[in-house]
């Protein structure tokens, strides 16, 4: 195809006839692999001829390309097509010459994708040139060859920026950044009037963006060095400290947040931050970076961080005093450096003396009530609700920046810093001042509510502040107060206050009860959310909402529908919890009203993921932008109708109406394979079928909808499937032994489990709990299913990486020993000679083992399958295993040996279970530091953690290295002790091991009695007496009933 028929193909991809583009679609589908295609489509691009749309949509296609095909996968498809040598030589030949003449910014996004895929899997072995020449186009004197060349280098460092080995980076930022650096300053030199000056701030921020991207993992040996370092940070503070010109930027506040010159200074900002927090801050650097970046850190927090700390302190003054402008995300990366400075003790001095102004000037005022919040309640209070509840979470608001700041004070330098912030509030507060600022000061104490209530100088007075200060609030006449008095009452509440007057505290509740219907719904979101915590917390409370709770409910399912926050989800979930008798009669409506919910939103997500992707996005705005919301939304109506499902537990009628409800929304979900939500709709499944304990008519076709998924689309999934899968054939049995196809289905999805390429160990263990379901339930109905399972389980009998996958797979030929022992040892002999015998070699390994079986019910289904062998005819035992008959006995006795430890150590992880959920531990010490000097190094639980994060990190790399030498050493002593699963039930749990015993073993001596004799007489005087004790125990747990 010549290169006009291409482009006038590619030009049908946004033709407005979708008719015409499915057409072409089809014809490129067609001709897309032949070799030449691509280097084609690279001359196109390159055409000024073609029109620019035609050149954009062959640049998409390109990038989509070589990230699906350049790269090979290790298990590629059948219908997979490499992208040919030659394609490839082109693409390398071309791309950064394609950069600089690219005519617009998306063809530039476009092709940049596609070279740092080139990259990632070329340099440097199979591209040796590019560093140099991405060096030639940074030394051009063509404004668009250095501006190619900074986007060549960005994407080059991008390639490698997750890579923890420091192998291939290091170079590359030793051969390009110091070029970038004279780049950038000179481009600072440059007068804004200048031709070129409108390329500048774009050029400059990704500049900063490349440097910043390359210290993500690591901080090179180059950037170490003062001949990096010195002029990397004179730039930074060059670009924090510039004036930006007046004619450069937009007039308009938010256009200009997003300019390309405050974009520069965010990164400036941004990377200053980095360094100080991961490489340059001794007190906090966790012990294994200590060996590569403690002289750094050292010499960093005594030369850079005071400079930087007095240039942050520099711009905020003039920002506070009206004489210079700070974008959001600058004060943000302030906020967060200042924060940093709180723990170590060196940047703690230089901060001190300024804590009272800045908490003052700088971080009250971004909690105030100002036009922006205004404008947004007004214009739409639903976002306005989702922003003020998830701005902490924010990680671009100075709100969430100064809130961390705060937070961080209270805790690390409660002592100096404490009780002047509280005192600041109660001057706002007494003096008369205007709304907004009252709102600001009110929004401090619910950041700081968990820390007023335990400290011990403070947390008697307030009661007296919340009378004083927020109980007439919930009268104001502005609605924001109303919304922070109801925010206020509820963190002091979930953090524990103890109010002396039971009538403070009614009439606290009463005026949050009336803020429920409030005509403005922030204010009643944030009731909503008190209310919850007075009535988890207060049974008086509760007591009085009672006979209100219809409505309330009601109140809270219509806030749900406006708004969609998760939050409310929660409410709704405590108040069913809490009011399980009022609602038992309503469940079924309250079900319903709440299965229409989920299905809106399931239905909105489903139509958001039929929308197609922009081709230019990025895999950090994926990140950011919450397009998730009504996916998100619809998993917190899921769990609330789980706790829905588990309130109503005493009730199977009601229980029942309330499966019939539920069960259209599970099979929408699966049917419209909305795979976000499986794992909710499997856990409302597994609730459903094990509280009834029986599988109705309409739940069976969400069984074959999951042998379906689990055979196309969810292979991935059994592990969410697995109980539901459990409690259809443990309490389905009926239709499964009347339904050969269902039988079969499950014998498939074992199968599947254990052979698929897609599936690892945790699957395979999965899929072998499947199995030993169908062995234990469907006894004497699964005879035409033994001979596929035992072949199955034998074939992978020396394979898998963990001993809980090998312990797993042996214990489904125990279980068809246990299912039917003559037939099964015969199924074994005629599958593959001496089978048997060397399953019984692995099994009596595991048996005579030290924690082989380290579990009750690997222990209880060993005895039970060792019973049936010693009940088998004398004419049935194979030959070849006859002479090790005997030592049955002895195998059972080693078991018998420790199974009351066994039993014992799962009685004392239930008992902690139970201890763990209801302990209350107090909690001061992590909210305050009231120990020590003040002045010191802090070491809290975030320093602990990252501490923790660092060693596991440095073990892994240590393993993976080992690996790649071949020197890797992961054999049994690295695996994890396999555990007791406190949640799995087996109908063994109701066999007693002694009594079963001590009956096949009257059964063996009867049957067999020279074997049985044989047996006891090679027993020690040691197994003699375990005999003793078994059979005595036997009998003594038969005349009392014990299972």
């Amino acid at each position: 195809m010549d290169l006009q028929s291409l482009a006038n193909l590619f030009a049908t991809t946004y033709n407005p006839d979708p008719n015409v583009q499915k057409t072409g679609e089809l014809q490129i589908r067609k001709i897309a692999t032949q070799e030449g295609v691509l280097t084609a489509l690279l001359q196109i691009i390159a055409s000024d001829g073609v029109e620019l749309a035609t050149r954009q949509a062959c640049s998409v296609y390109l990038k989509n390309r070589v990230h699906t095909s350049y790269i090979l996968p290790s298990n590629p498809r059948p219908d997979h097509v490499p992208i040919a040598q030659s394609d490839r030589t082109a693409l390398k030949a071309n791309i950064l010459p394609l950069l600089a003449a690219s005519p617009s910014r998306s063809i530039t996004v476009q092709l940049a994708a596609t070279l740092k895929d080139l990259v990632a899997h070329d340099f440097p072995e199979r591209w040796p040139t590019l560093l140099d020449d991405v060096k030639r186009l940074l030394g051009s004197g063509d404004v668009r060859e250095v501006g190619a060349g900074v986007v060549a280098a960005l994407e080059c460092v991008r390639a490698f920026r997750f890579r923890q080995k420091a192998d291939i980076l290091p170079g590359i930022i030793t051969t390009l950044f110091p070029t970038l650096v004279t780049i950038a300053d000179g481009m600072l030199n440059t007068s804004p009037s200048q031709p070129a000056s409108q390329e500048i701030p774009a050029m400059l921020h990704l500049i900063l963006k490349t440097y910043k991207t390359a210290i993500i993992v690591n901080l090179s040996k180059h950037q170490q060095s003062p001949e990096s370092l010195v002029p990397w940070g004179r730039l930074l503070f060059r670009v924090v400290e510039m004036s930006v010109p007046v004619e450069g930027v937009p007039s308009d506040e938010e256009e200009r947040e997003n300019c390309e010159w405050w974009k520069a200074k965010k990164w400036a900002y941004g990377t200053l931050g980095r360094l100080f927090h991961r490489f340059g801050n001794p007190s906090q650097l966790p012990s294994p970076m200590q060996k590569e970046y403690g002289v750094f850190s050292e010499h960093f927090v005594t030369n850079f961080a005071p400079e930087i700390f007095k240039v942050y302190l520099h711009q905020v003054e003039l920002y506070v005093s009206g004489q210079a402008w700070l974008s959001k995300k600058c004060q943000y990366q302030i906020f967060q450096f200042f924060t940093e400075c709180i723990k170590p003790k060196s940047t703690w001095i230089l901060l001190k003396p300024h804590v009272d102004t800045l908490v003052a000037s700088f971080a009250f005022p971004q909690l105030t009530f100002n036009a922006s919040k205004q404008a947004m309640w007004e214009e739409d209070p639903v976002e306005y609700v989702r922003a003020s509840i998830d701005e902490y979470e924010n990680f671009s608001s100075p709100v969430s920046g100064a809130t961390s700041f705060l937070l961080s004070l209270a805790s690390n330098r409660t002592k100096t810093s404490f009780l002047p912030m509280l005192q600041f509030v109660n001057t706002v507060l007494r003096s008369n001042t205007t709304p907004p600022q009252r709102f600001g000061a009110l929004t401090m104490i619910a950041v700081l509510g968990p820390f007023i209530v335990r400290h011990p100088d403070v947390k008697g007075s307030i009661e007296q502040f919340m009378v004083q200060h927020v109980l007439p609030e919930f009268t104001a006449q502005e609605a924001y107060l109303r919304s922070v008095a109801c925010e206020v009452l509820g963190v002091v509440t979930k953090a524990g206050i103890t109010w002396s007057s039971a009538e403070n505290l009614t009439n606290h509740s009463r005026a949050v009860a009336l803020a429920l219907d409030d005509r403005e719904l922030p204010v009643r979101v944030q009731a909503a959310l008190a209310i919850t915590e007075l009535v988890v917390v207060h049974d008086s409370v509760r007591d009085a909402v009672s006979p209100q709770v219809g409505k309330v409910v009601q109140d809270l399912l219509k806030l749900s529908d406006e708004t969609d926050l998760d939050m409310l989800n929660h409410c709704m979930e405590s108040m069913v919890d809490r009011f399980q008798n009022e609602l038992l009669p309503v469940a079924s409506q309250l079900t319903a009203r709440l299965c229409e919910s989920y299905m809106r939103l399931a239905r909105e997500g489903l139509a958001q993921q039929g929308e197609a992707a922009p081709d230019n996005i990025d895999v950090e705005s994926l990140v950011s932008e919450a397009d998730d919301d009504k996916v998100y939304g619809a998993m917190g109506v899921a769990k609330t109708i789980g706790t829905v499902v588990s309130s109503i537990d005493s009730s199977p009628e009601i229980l029942s109406q309330v499966q019939e409800v539920i069960i259209p929304i599970i099979r929408f979900t699966l049917e419209n394979k909305l795979i976000d939500l499986f794992d909710n709709m499997y856990d409302l499944v597994d609730a459903l079928t094990f509280r009834l304990h029986t599988i109705s008519p309409n739940m069976w076709p969400i069984f074959e909808l999951t042998y379906d998924l689990f055979k196309n689309d969810a292979v991935d999934f059994l592990d969410e499937m697995l109980p539901s899968l459990d409690n259809f054939v443990s309490y389905g049995t009926d239709v499964l032994k009347a339904r050969p196809d269902y039988r079969q289905k499950v014998l498939d999805m074992y199968r599947t489990a254990l052979t698929s390429p897609q599936l690892g160990d945790n699957d395979k263990i999965n899929g072998c709990k499947l199995a030993e379901s169908m062995l234990l339930n469907l006894h004497g109905h699964i005879d035409d299913q033994l001979q596929d399972i035992i072949a199955i389980a034998a074939d992978h009998m020396d394979k898998g990486e963990t001993a809980s996958f090998r312990l797993a797979n042996l214990e489904i030929l125990i279980n068809t020993v246990l299912y039917n022992a003559s037939a099964a040892l015969h199924f074994m002999e005629a599958y593959k000679p001496r089978l048997a015998h060397e399953f019984f070699n692995q099994w009596f390994a595991a048996i005579n083992g030290e924690n082989k079986l380290p579990r009750v019910h690997d222990k209880k289904l060993s005895i039970l399958a060792l019973c049936k062998l010693l009940e088998m005819e004398a004419s049935a035992i194979p030959d070849g295993l006859r002479d090790g008959w005997p030592g049955i006995v002895v195998g059972a006795l080693n078991i018998f040996k420790t199974l009351p430890q066994a039993i014992a150590r799962r009685k004392a992880l239930e008992d902690e279970l139970v201890d763990g959920d209801s302990e209350d531990e107090d909690e001061d010490a992590k909210y305050l530091n009231l120990e020590g000097e003040e002045d010191e190094d802090v070491w809290d639980e975030d320093s602990a953690y990252l501490e923790l994060l660092a060693k596991e990190g440095a073990r892994l790399r240590e393993k993976s290295e080992l690996a790649e030498a071949g020197d890797d050493e992961s054999d049994t002593s690295e695996e994890s002790e396999i555990e007791e699963e406190l949640g799995f039930f087996s109908l063994l749990d109701a066999i007693n091991p002694y009594i079963t015993f001590k009956q096949a073993l009257q059964t063996f001596q009867n049957k067999n009695s020279n074997l049985y004799q044989a047996a006891t007489t090679m027993l020690t005087v040691e197994q003699q007496t375990m005999l003793m004790e078994v059979v005595t125990l036997a009998e003594s747990q038969a005349q009392t009933g014990q299972s």
